[in-house]
C-alpha cells in the first residue's frame, strides 16, 4: 500500500486534507466520494516516517536566527487566532518568510502536521530551532486548546529575551570597541614606535630616568616574546573552554560571578527575570506547578540559580507552597517572593509572577545602563592613564638633557 496526500471539499464547500493509505489513486477518490468528499488533488506521498527524516536530514542542522523565531511565532499566533487550520497556518508563515531557513523549517512542520502529527511531536524533530521551552509551551496548548494564547505569550516572551539581549550587546559595543581600539595603540607603541625613540637615547650614555628604562624593558619583553604570548594566550583559553564543561568549576565560577560588586546583581537580576517570566508563562497556559518550575529552572543559565530552583521545586513537591519554598533557597530577591506569596493568597501566582518579571527586568536594564555608565569613563580614564606614562617615558630624558646643557 502507497500513502496518497489529497486535497477535497465537502458539500459546504469547506477545504478537507489529510494522508490516506490505498493502492491506487483512484482507490483513494472513491473512498472520498463515499464519505461525501469531492477530491480537486491528490498526489502519491511518503509515508510520514520516511517524509519526516527526509525533512528532518535537510533542515534538522538549521538554527533559526532569534528574530526570525520571534517574528514567525507572532504571525504564526495570528494567524491561528483567526481561525485559521494550523498546517495552512504553517504553510501562510513559510510563504511569508523572508529567511530561506525559517521557510524551509515551516515548511516541513506543516509536512508533519498535515501527515497527522502532533504540533509539538513535529517542532521536536528541529531542537536546534525551537528550544525545549518553546515545544513544552506548544504541548502545554494542545493539552488546554490555547494554542493561539500560548504563541502569544511565546511571542512576547521571546521579543523580551531578545530587547534584553540587543540591550546588553548596545551597552557593551563602545567598551569594547574603546578596548580594542587602545590594545591595538599601545601594542603598536610598544613593538615599533618606542625602540625607535629609546634608540636615541642609548647612544647619549646617560643614566635613563627609571620610568624610561621600564618601558625599554617591558616593548623588549613583548618584541621577544610576543608569539609566546599569544600561545600561551591560546593555551589558557582552550583550557578553560575544557574546564567549562565540567560542572563543579562552572558553579564554582557562577558562584563568584554572582558575588561580584556590579556585574552580581546584574546578573541575579537577568536570570531571575528569566525564570519568572517562564514559570508565569506556564503557570498561565494551565501547566501544572510542579511542570512549570522544571521547565523555568530549565531556561536558567547560571548553575547556582539552577539548584536553587531545584531545591525550591523538592520542596514544593513536598507541600511547601512556591514562596516560602523560593525564599528558603536564600538566591532569589525579595521582590520574586513577596509577589508569589501575593499572588498564591490572591489567586493569581501567573499575573504576579509576570509582574515580578518585568520589575525584575527593568532592575536588569537600570544596572546595564549603570554599568555601561561607569565602565566606558573608566576605560577612557585607564587607556588615557597609560598614554600618559608612555608619553613621560619617552619626554623625561628630552628634560634631563635640557636640564644638563643649561
Amino acid at each position: 500500500m502507497s500513502a496518497f496526500r489529497y486535497e477535497a471539499v465537502d458539500a459546504r464547500g469547506r477545504t478537507r486534507r489529510g494522508l490516506v493509505e490505498a493502492d491506487t489513486a483512484r482507490q483513494v477518490r472513491d473512498r472520498l466520494r463515499a464519505d461525501g468528499l469531492f477530491a480537486t488533488d491528490i498526489v502519491a506521498a511518503e509515508s510520514p516516517e520516511s517524509a519526516g527524516a527526509g525533512a528532518a536530514s535537510r533542515t534538522e542542522r538549521l538554527r533559526l536566527p532569534a528574530g526570525e523565531l520571534t517574528l514567525s511565532t507572532r504571525q504564526l499566533a495570528t494567524l491561528v487566532r483567526s481561525g485559521m487550520p494550523l498546517d495552512q497556518a504553517l504553510g501562510a508563515v513559510a510563504d511569508q518568510a523572508d529567511d530561506p531557513r525559517t521557510a524551509r523549517v515551516y515548511a516541513a512542520v506543516r509536512l508533519q502536521v498535515g501527515a497527522g502529527e502532533a504540533f509539538a511531536q513535529a517542532l521536536a524533530r528541529w531542537p536546534r530551532s525551537f528550544p525545549e521551552l518553546y515545544r513544552g509551551l506548544v504541548a502545554v496548548a494542545a493539552e488546554t486548546g490555547q494554542l493561539a494564547e500560548v504563541l502569544a505569550r511565546i511571542a512576547d516572551y521571546l521579543e523580551a529575551r531578545q530587547a534584553q539581549r540587543q540591550q546588553l550587546a548596545l551597552a557593551l559595543v563602545y567598551p569594547v570597541l574603546v578596548t580594542v581600539i587602545a590594545l591595538a595603540v599601545i601594542g603598536v607603541l610598544l613593538v615599533y614606535v618606542v625602540p625607535q625613540i629609546v634608540s636615541v637615547y642609548a647612544q647619549s650614555r646617560q643614566t635613563l630616568p627609571f620610568l624610561t628604562r621600564a618601558l625599554i624593558a617591558t616593548s623588549a619583553f613583548f618584541r621577544d616574546s610576543a608569539w609566546y604570548l599569544a600561545a600561551a594566550i591560546a593555551a589558557s583559553a582552550a583550557a578553560l573552554a575544557i574546564l567549562d564543561r565540567r560542572e563543579a568549576f562552572r558553579a564554582r565560577w557562577q558562584r563568584w560571578l554572582l558575588r561580584a560588586p556590579l556585574v552580581g546583581r546584574l546578573a541575579l537580576a537577568i536570570e531571575t527575570a528569566r525564570f519568572a517570566s517562564t514559570l508565569a508563562i506556564l503557570t498561565a497556559s494551565g501547566a501544572p506547578l510542579l511542570r512549570s518550575l522544571d521547565a523555568a529552572r530549565d531556561v536558567v543559565w547560571l548553575l547556582p540559580i539552577r539548584s536553587a530552583a531545584a531545591a525550591a521545586a523538592a520542596l514544593v513537591r513536598e507541600g511547601v507552597s512556591l514562596a516560602r519554598a523560593l525564599g528558603e533557597q536564600r538566591v532569589f530577591p525579595p521582590v520574586l517572593i513577596h509577589l508569589t506569596a501575593n499572588g498564591e493568597a490572591s489567586g493569581r501566582l501567573a499575573a504576579m509572577l509576570g509582574r515580578a518579571a518585568e520589575e525584575l527586568e527593568r532592575e536588569a536594564t537600570r544596572r546595564m545602563s549603570w554599568f555601561a555608565a561607569l565602565l566606558q569613563p573608566a576605560l577612557i580614564v585607564g587607556t588615557g592613564a597609560i598614554v600618559l606614562v608612555l608619553v613621560l617615558a619617552v619626554m623625561l630624558p628630552i628634560v634631563s638633557m635640557n636640564q644638563l646643557v643649561r
